[in-house]
């Protein structure tokens, strides 16, 4: 772990506020810049605590932790201080309790506020009246604050106070009827992809915005600003040319049917798969060469991209035995010689084992207590002039409390303790 001096983003405070990941992975990001991010979680503690992995599959050692969500009887919850995904959306921040369902909670949250520059959340709209969390107020209350509200629908329109989840923006986004690509089997229903990509991209987005926020008011010396993204927005940007088939021609692209183009599919390797890709014409001929010009290539079946996708099952029949033969990095080794853009589809280890991410530093050691040395995912870029670092452990619930509290916004510590006794921090 470094130290925090040389980062050009130290000066930016940030309070974060939310459940789930949305939120939490735009602080991340700010804050493996050099950020000063304090995470403020419910008494019960964020629920990205109660997902995991947890290291072996830990058991708690401590009592229930409260849930809305109960578990079977007789069973006992993961280790709350744990969590494979909580430790790494939150290395890097301070972490304190707040309440904010109680006045006390809020005005404690309100203090933290006027020595930040920057609100982040995730608060649905229907809720954020009650927190404390609505922009207007608090950029009232606040004027150079700048808050980047983060939510399904966005802040306007007819679904702005409906709730959500990741699940819903992926199909709201029109992401899942477009998933799995190529899909044969047309009574299987839309799949979302795997994880909460639609939240992390949330995250991107308010992380973007909270720099271009902070920079104008640092530039032009004007107040705050209100942020608010739609993660179905976010996500519905990223449709590449599937919304312009329909507003240029008119027609509704589909996860059903063929593809346009092939070769194109992904096929058995002696040790994994491979992605085959050669959609253009000088690709097929090196790979037509590469394969030592096998008799079949000549077919009138496959005499261009178009007729190749139209023939796709009878291509992939005649090149699996070839490509069994080969070791997946083998093959992507001299495929990549011959300018043929093939990939190797990576599992989970060997994305972890890796010899190129090696070498550009991607997974970093963090040292989290109670669980000893980590291996993580660091940051998804690199800065030629700014420097990032993993300075500080994933907090425990709470952890912070009195630092931040007493230390820092002065709070007498008798006052603390009646604040924790009544379940307020």
């Amino acid at each position: 772990m470094e130290n925090n001096t040389s980062s050009p983003f130290k000066a930016i405070k940030i309070v974060e506020c939310g459940q789930g990941v949305s939120a939490a992975f735009g602080a991340k990001l700010l804050a493996d810049l050099g950020a000063d991010v304090i995470k403020v979680e419910p008494p019960e503690g964020d629920l990205t605590r109660r997902r995991g992995p947890f290291p072996q599959d830990r058991e708690a050692a401590s009592p229930e932790p409260q849930t809305s969500n109960p578990l079977p009887q007789g069973s006992r919850p993961p280790d709350s201080e744990g969590s494979g995904m909580f430790i790494y959306l939150n290395a890097n921040k301070r972490g304190v309790v707040i309440d904010l369902n109680r006045a006390e909670g809020r005005q404690l949250l309100s203090e933290l506020l006027n020595r930040a520059d920057v609100l982040v959340h995730n608060v649905p709209p229907s809720e954020r009246d009650a927190t404390g969390l609505e922009s207007a107020a608090l950029r009232a209350r606040h004027p150079r604050l700048i808050v980047a509200a983060i939510s399904i629908f966005g802040e306007s329109g007819r679904h702005a106070s409906y709730r959500g989840y990741e699940l819903t923006a992926s199909n709201a986004s029109g992401w899942s009827f477009l998933s799995p690509g190529a899909s044969p089997y047309p009574d299987l229903p839309p799949l979302k992809c795997f994880g909460s990509q639609c939240d992390f991209q949330g995250g991107v987005n308010a992380a973007i915005t909270i720099l271009a926020a902070y920079f104008q008011r640092l530039k032009s010396g004007h107040a705050g600003n209100s942020i608010e993204v739609s993660e179905q927005e976010a996500v519905a940007a990223m449709l590449e040319m599937n919304l312009m088939h329909y507003t240029y021609a008119g027609r509704e692209t589909s996860r059903l049917g063929n593809r346009a183009l092939g070769p194109w599919f992904i096929a058995d390797c002696a040790d994994g798969q491979i992605f085959v890709l050669a959609v253009e014409e000088d690709q097929w001929k090196r790979l037509v060469d590469f394969m030592g010009n096998p008799e079949w290539a000549g077919e009138e079946l496959f005499k261009d991209r178009l007729s190749r996708a139209q023939n796709m099952d009878a291509l992939k029949a005649l090149m699996t035995e070839w490509l069994a033969g080969w070791k997946v990095q083998d093959l992507y080794r001299a495929a990549q010689e011959h300018r043929i853009p093939f990939a190797p589809i990576n599992t989970m280890r060997s994305l972890y084992e890796s010899e190129h991410l090696r070498q550009r530093n991607f997974f970093v050691e963090l040292e989290q207590p109670g669980l000893g040395k980590l291996r993580l995912p660091g940051m998804p870029s690199q800065y030629g002039n700014s420097h990032w670092a993993i300075r500080r452990s994933a907090p425990r619930l709470g952890e912070h409390n009195e630092e931040i509290f007493c230390g820092e916004l002065g709070l007498p510590r008798d006052r603390l303790t009646a604040l924790h006794n009544s379940s307020v921090v």
